[in-house]
């Protein structure tokens, strides 16, 4: 840099100045991460049990961003839910979760990343009312949310990649219809049938098995 403003000096010369007048540059110390606690990933055993989420980006045609707030339900692969907008913040991602309880119900425990929106004070506010546990995946480990990441895979290379949206209100339009055939028009590579009735299916199990036991 003393080169560049035109000073005819050299690394001995500078270091030698640098040391007279006992000049210093404060060192930082490199951040520690303290201890976190090391879990075996939730795993679910019935429908309704365990959810993913998680966020995938896209853009409309004009160059605005959109966002889209995908949930999974991790046993039956069923897509619940597909929110989709120019912004979404974790207060907003609260009341859209609060608006899939009236209509389902809400699982014991929803899988998630590390990203702001699901660390923020409104969606934890959120899930101590509900009695919702948010299960946070270990930073920069996507493989312990792998339900989501597959799902979002697909999404992207079926839907959002094969698709030019001009509107924001074609985009939720094209996104719900591709949803719909996903949940109901082809099945799972783990199970017989489709994710939407293979959830439906074990829901009833579920009601036989209870009611032999009574």
């Amino acid at each position: 840099m003393l080169r560049r403003e035109g000073w005819p000096v050299n690394v001995k010369r500078v270091h030698r100045l640098y040391r007279a007048a006992d000049l210093s540059v404060r060192k930082r110390r490199r951040k520690r991460i303290g201890p976190t606690e090391r879990s075996m990933p939730l795993m679910a055993r019935a429908v309704n049990q365990v959810w993913s989420m998680d966020f995938v980006h896209d853009g409309l045609s004009d160059g605005r961003r959109i966002r889209c707030l995908a949930i999974v339900d991790d046993f039956s692969k069923e897509s619940v839910a597909i929110e989709v907008d120019t912004s979404l913040s974790g207060s907003r991602v609260a009341r859209f979760l609060d608006q899939l309880a009236a209509q389902r119900g809400l699982p014991p425990v929803i899988r998630v990343d590390n990203g702001p929106e699901f660390t923020s004070l409104a969606l934890d506010a959120w899930a101590y009312r509900n009695g919702v546990k948010l299960a946070f995946i270990q930073p920069g480990k996507p493989t312990q949310n792998a339900y989501i990441e597959s799902f979002n895979g697909r999404f992207r290379d079926e839907c959002l990649n094969d698709n030019w949206f001009s509107t924001l209100h074609e985009a939720k339009a094209r996104i719900a219809a591709w949803r719909k055939d996903y949940n109901h028009s082809r099945p799972h590579w783990a199970s017989p049938t489709f994710p939407d009735t293979f959830g439906k299916l074990m829901s009833l199990l579920e009601v036989s098995d209870t009611r032999g036991l009574l």
